[in-house]
């Protein structure tokens, strides 16, 4: 997402005399009014955040996957009006509760990844003016970035003694994320009606893939019909069970 310079009409000194500081989640700005640069970065964060969401859930200690938001880390920050709204950021061990931006000093943390998704008129500011303020000011312990129309372009950023070292690709080209436990993978196919793409996806380390809503349901639905079958190869028609508890 581009950074965004918010008129001084929304917010300026006056606004933070009159509010508490540090201020609260609703008082500060949470919508910029710039939509995303194409149909395919949006589709790019759905896919990175939805099937993400379900499996935080799952996980010990839970977390909180959100995108195209604020996040304020600094009262500094909001008297210079630098806001900064990752495409898609993490936070382990929180709740999952509904947020209109990430305001550090309420959560108590900072995200621990953080993706940007780039386009030409991003791709020199997240390379590096996003990537010191997530270094040095926001602490972020992973930072990837990609690029949805050049998936070549892809690279991730471990902090290490409070400086960005790049991660290596393993031997399958992939993106570990040693935070999450779990691999950034490129994978070709179709999502939402765009075909034959290359996608940036989570997977398991042993490489199975978190499913969207649409894979999900068109498992179960394979899952029952191999029942089905297997059933029948018994001499047993599924409406036989159906009573059974």
């Amino acid at each position: 997402m581009s950074d965004s310079i918010i008129n001084d009409s929304i917010i300026n000194e006056s606004l933070l005399v009159s509010v508490d500081l540090p201020p609260r989640q609703d008082q500060l700005p949470c919508d910029d009014g710039i939509p995303m640069e194409t149909q395919r970065h949006k589709l790019q964060m759905d896919l990175l955040i939805d099937p993400l969401a379900p499996w935080l859930a799952q996980r010990q200690g839970g977390g909180y996957v959100g995108g195209n938001m604020f996040v304020y880390f600094s009262v500094e920050q909001i008297r210079n009006q630098d806001y900064r709204g990752p495409d898609v950021f993490v936070v382990l061990d929180v709740a999952a509760t509904e947020r209109k931006s990430w305001v550090v000093w309420e959560e108590g943390r900072a995200p621990d990844v953080v993706i940007e998704l780039l386009s030409e008129s991003t791709a020199t500011r997240d390379k590096t003016e996003k990537k010191r303020v997530y270094q040095s000011q926001m602490r972020v312990p992973e930072y990837v970035w990609y690029d949805p129309f050049n998936p070549d372009d892809l690279a991730g950023f471990a902090l290490q003694k409070g400086v960005y070292e790049p991660i290596a690709l393993d031997v399958e080209g992939r993106l570990i994320s040693q935070s999450l436990g779990l691999a950034l993978v490129r994978w070709r196919g179709a999502f939402k009606g765009v075909d034959d793409v290359v996608w940036l996806r989570w997977a398991t380390l042993d490489g199975t893939l978190l499913p969207t809503d649409r894979e999900q349901v068109d498992y179960e639905r394979q899952r029952a019909d191999r029942l089905t079958a297997r059933l029948r190869e018994l001499g047993i028609e599924p409406e036989e069970t159906s009573g059974l508890e």
